[in-house]
């Protein structure tokens, strides 16, 4: 394949060893190592090129670089994904950068998104738990056209997984009740209240959630932005 040839010379060319040991201090280098160490700007600049070929995404998925996970959430088609490749990807998730960069290029676009939040939370996987929260922070800017009730259905969610205290799922799920309850003004008031129940919480990373939950919700630059 003419442009997976293009790439791969791209990537090698751009090869960075450096950038490599400074990511995996991060903690987003893939289980298995491989990564080539180009920036997230040098990756936009290649994807440009590609948009929209989903096989092409397929095959970068396939060889389990960093880099091409990444580009292949840029390249990948939202409207020629399938809902069992989506469900592949995100269990072969093995760092938070790719499952993040996944939701926000690619998941939250996909018209099977909100079943998948309610699929992937109850895993026990620590990515695919994320994916899930991730995913809906991901369309609390993507999801114009959503109703809120849509985004209310997910807090019950946000409160029944805020006691997992693995740190990249717990972040997750703040960065969720967060995004809920900055969408507009009629999240804002069940966001916060769930977020003021969690930081009275006897558990410390349920009290954690909601303490910083709150103190963004109630700053006043928020509170004006929603209030427009």
């Amino acid at each position: 394949m003419k442009g997976m040839n293009d790439i791969m010379h791209q990537l090698e060319r751009l090869r960075n060893p450096a950038n490599v040991e400074g990511m995996k201090r991060f903690g987003v280098i893939p289980a298995n190592g491989k990564a080539f160490g180009l920036s997230t700007p040098e990756l936009r600049n290649i994807a440009k090129s590609y948009k929209k070929d989903t096989d092409l995404a397929l095959n970068l998925w396939a060889e389990g670089y960093h880099e091409t996970l990444l580009l292949a959430t840029l390249i990948a088609d939202p409207k020629q994904f399938a809902s069992d490749r989506a469900d592949a990807w995100t269990h072969d998730f093995g760092s938070w950068d790719i499952c993040d960069a996944a939701c926000f290029n690619l998941f939250r676009y996909l018209p099977f998104a909100d079943d998948k939040v309610f699929l992937y939370a109850p895993s026990e996987k620590e990515y695919v738990r994320r994916t899930a929260f991730s995913l809906i922070a991901g369309m609390c800017f993507s999801a114009k056209k959503a109703p809120d009730n849509q985004f209310l259905a997910y807090l019950p969610l946000v409160e029944q997984y805020a006691d997992d205290d693995r740190n990249f799922v717990k972040k997750s799920v703040n960065w969720a009740l967060r995004q809920i309850g900055k969408k507009n003004k009629n999240l804002y008031e069940p966001a916060l209240l769930l977020a003021r129940k969690l930081a009275a919480a006897n558990n410390k990373t349920v009290r954690w959630i909601g303490k910083d939950a709150v103190r963004e919700l109630e700053n006043p630059k928020i509170i004006a932005r929603i209030k427009r």
